[in-house]
Parts: C-alpha cells; sequence; structure tokens
C-alpha cells in the first residue's frame, strides 16, 4: 500500500521537474490498475454523467411552479367612477387591479412515472460506466502485456549482444594475427549488428506502446514506464465446465447486455408516459379582481384544462411502441453476441494452454544451458560458426516461441474476462 502511495505522489509531483531528462518510472500490474481508475479522465467524465443523472432525478421531484399574473392596474387617476377604499394610505381610491395565482396539476402519475424514468437514466450511466471501465481495463491490461513482452525480447536481444560483442571483439584479435579468415569475421559482425538493428526496432515499438499506456495513467510523456512483474502464463487453469456458467455470468455481469436492459425498461416507462399524456394536465386558479365588476372586491375559483380533441398523442404512443421492440431485439443481439464471443475466446485460449503445458521451466533453462554451452564450444573452436550460428538462430526462435505463449495466452485470459464481464 505504501508503495501504491508513493507511486500515485511521485506522479503528481513529476511536473514539477519536466525539464530534466526523461526518468525511469517502474510499476506493477496492480500499482498500475490503481493509478488508472484514480487518474484516468474517461473514467472522471463518465462519474460525473452519473452526477449529472442524479440532478435531473433529483429535479424531477419538484412539482410546478405555481403561476403569479396581476393586470388591469390603471396607472392614471380615471375619474366618473364610484369611489373604492383606499388599499395604501390615502393610495387606491380611483385603481382597478386584478391578479391571479395557478398551479398545474400534472394527471395520470406523470410526475412519478417521470420520477422513475430519471431514476432508469441513472442506473443506465452506472452500467455504461461499468462499460468504459471494461473496455479501458482490456486496453490497459493488454497494453502492459505487450510492454511485458517487449521488455523479455529486449532482454533476450541484449544478452546476445552482450555475448557476441565479446566474440567479435576476439575474432577481431585472431583476424589481426591472421588466425582466421575475414569472411568468418564479417559474419559473426554481420550477426551482432543484425541483433543491435531488432534491439533499436524493440525500442521503437515499445516507445509507441508507452504513449497509450501513458494516456490510460495520465502519467508525463517525458517519463519511462517499466512494468516490475514477471512475465508469466496465468496460473488460471480452465476447463469446460466453466464455460457454461459464463454463459450464464454474461447475461448478469456484462455492461453492454445490462445497457441493453436498461434501455428495455427505459422504452417501457417512456411508453407509459406517453399514454399518461393523453390525459391533459388540470391548472386550478384562484383570482382577485377589485373594481373591474359589480363587486368592488371580488374573489373567485377557476379550473383550466386542454380538451383532447384533435391531439391524442398518437405519434409518440407508437413510436414509444416500437422502441421497445427495437430495444428487446438490441438485446438478444448482445447476448447472442456474448455467447459466441465467450465460446471462441475459449477455444483459443484452450488451444494456446495446450501448447503451453508443453513448455516448462526445465525447457527453457535447458535451452539457456545450451547456449552457454555453443558458446563455450565455439569460442574454444570445438564446433564451427555454421553450427553456432545455426543453434543460434534455433535458441532465438525458440524464446521467440516461449514469449508468444505467454503474451497469446496473457491477452486470451483478459480477452476471457472482457467477453465474461468480470474477473476471474
Amino acid at each position: 500500500m505504501k508503495k501504491i502511495f508513493f507511486t500515485l505522489f511521485y506522479i503528481h509531483c513529476f511536473s514539477f521537474f519536466s525539464a530534466q531528462a526523461s526518468d525511469t518510472l517502474k510499476i506493477s500490474r496492480k500499482e498500475a490498475e490503481t493509478i488508472f481508475l484514480a487518474n484516468n479522465l474517461d473514467i472522471i467524465a463518465q462519474k460525473l454523467e452519473i452526477s449529472q443523472a442524479e440532478a435531473r432525478a433529483l429535479q424531477a421531484k419538484y412539482w410546478p411552479n405555481p403561476k403569479l399574473s396581476i393586470s388591469e392596474v390603471n396607472l392614471w387617476r380615471t375619474y366618473d367612477i364610484e369611489e373604492q377604499p383606499a388599499l395604501i394610505g390615502n393610495w387606491g381610491k380611483n385603481t382597478q387591479i386584478s391578479a391571479e395565482i395557478e398551479q398545474v396539476i400534472q394527471t395520470a402519475g406523470k410526475r412519478r412515472k417521470n420520477i422513475e424514468l430519471q431514476k432508469i437514466e441513472v442506473e443506465g450511466e452506472k452500467y455504461e460506466l461499468q462499460e468504459v471501465l471494461r473496455e479501458l481495463k482490456k486496453t490497459l491490461r493488454n497494453s502492459m502485456t505487450e510492454i511485458l513482452y517487449n521488455q523479455e525480447q529486449q532482454k533476450v536481444y541484449q544478452n546476445q549482444i552482450a555475448s557476441i560483442e565479446k566474440l567479435t571483439k576476439s575474432y577481431n584479435n585472431q583476424l589481426n594475427l591472421g588466425n582466421i579468415s575475414k569472411a568468418e569475421y564479417i559474419r559473426l559482425k554481420a550477426q551482432e549488428i543484425e541483433f543491435k538493428k531488432k534491439l533499436v526496432s524493440l525500442k521503437q515499438e515499445i516507445e509507441d506502446q508507452q504513449v497509450e499506456l501513458k494516456a490510460l495513467l495520465m502519467i508525463p510523456p517525458h517519463s519511462y514506464l517499466v512494468i516490475s512483474d514477471s512475465f508469466t502464463m496465468p496460473e488460471k487453469q480452465l476447463s469446460e465446465i466453466e464455460l457454461t456458467q459464463w454463459l450464464e455470468k454474461a447475461k448478469e455481469n456484462r455492461p453492454d447486455i445490462m445497457i441493453a436492459k436498461n434501455k428495455e425498461k427505459h422504452a417501457a416507462k417512456n411508453l407509459e408516459i406517453q399514454n399518461a399524456m393523453k390525459t391533459p394536465d388540470v391548472a386550478v386558479s384562484i383570482g382577485y379582481d377589485r373594481g373591474g365588476n359589480i363587486m368592488k372586491d371580488f374573489i373567485g375559483l377557476g379550473v383550466s384544462v386542454d380538451l383532447p380533441i384533435f391531439d391524442r398523442n398518437k405519434g409518440n404512443i407508437q413510436e414509444a411502441k416500437l422502441e421497445i421492440e427495437k430495444s428487446k431485439n438490441e438485446t438478444h443481439k448482445n447476448q447472442l453476441k456474448s455467447e459466441n464471443e465467450i465460446v471462441s475466446v475459449f477455444r483459443n485460449y484452450i488451444r494456446t494452454q495446450q501448447v503451453s503445458e508443453e513448455i516448462d521451466e526445465a525447457y527453457e533453462s535447458t535451452l539457456d544451458g545450451l547456449l552457454v554451452s555453443h558458446e563455450k564450444n565455439f569460442r574454444l573452436r570445438n564446433i564451427s560458426m555454421l553450427e553456432y550460428m545455426d543453434f543460434l538462430d534455433t535458441y532465438i526462435g525458440n524464446k521467440m516461441i516461449i514469449l508468444d505463449t505467454k503474451k497469446e495466452l496473457n491477452q486470451y485470459y483478459e480477452n476471457l474476462q472482457y467477453v465474461v464481464g468480470q474477473d476471474l
């Protein structure tokens, strides 16, 4: 926990030292996810969307404000009228005034239904946040896997460059003494240059990978990220038994399916509201009139309502019904999509897992030991350059197969978590 806190503190303070040269920042996968959840602007923006939806739900609870109207106020003195009692002091004996307060009362449960609709929208924004998290977590984890894969490749080539540089230097001395042919030296030097060129390409690739990862973690551009975890296979062994469970869990956990179901609820509630709109709202009013009729001070009640003769809201009701059908089809489509994705990714994972089971630590350590042995024998001239180079190609090829298998297994495992909709 202290390490995570330090990492977060480091990132926030790093901008003060932007004038300095590029610095290396070592973080683990767990630390990276903690920083991602705290700093990522897409997540922060989506959380604000939830707050906005909650504010709309709060607003829907309020009744419409009453309306106050004041009219028929004469601003000049009028003669030849019956004098009335003064309103304020001596003022008001020749003044007419009319005032009215009107309150709209929503009928057919419109207010309640609108509150329920806004609550559904809040739920929808929460599912949207889960979907954003699901998408970004997949991108983050796969990005870290790519960087780890690249780091391991660099180690392989750096080790080979260090070894072959010694051999090249030794062969250069032997060439100067006339003990070997120039062709042998050139062949060895060419291999050294090829390894160095590959290392440069790997560093260029990792720079591109850094861009995406730093954007996700909101880390300054002049920093250089190194993933401190070792590059290993996922420990969890998966079987066909779990596949059926995941197919069911996806219907409950996948945010895209929950969003589609939420849209169904939203469409159904909207239909209720559109049906309620057929019933006109009622406006109740109370009015006061002074000097405007046979009564000096008249107080009266009033009611107004629209007559639903021409507009019965039929078009909006029909549209709401069609929206329900559309949202049901969208939910069904997403469920079928999730099932196909789960089965496909699971099969790919199992195939890659079967390959990985053929590769154990003993095989990789044996491979490393054989390389050391070949280098020693080549230095002692017990084997030819052709034999050494042939084994070196085999060694590099097998190392890449091991790393490719680790990368693919990690990616398929992460994709499986993505399509199921939860961490396994």
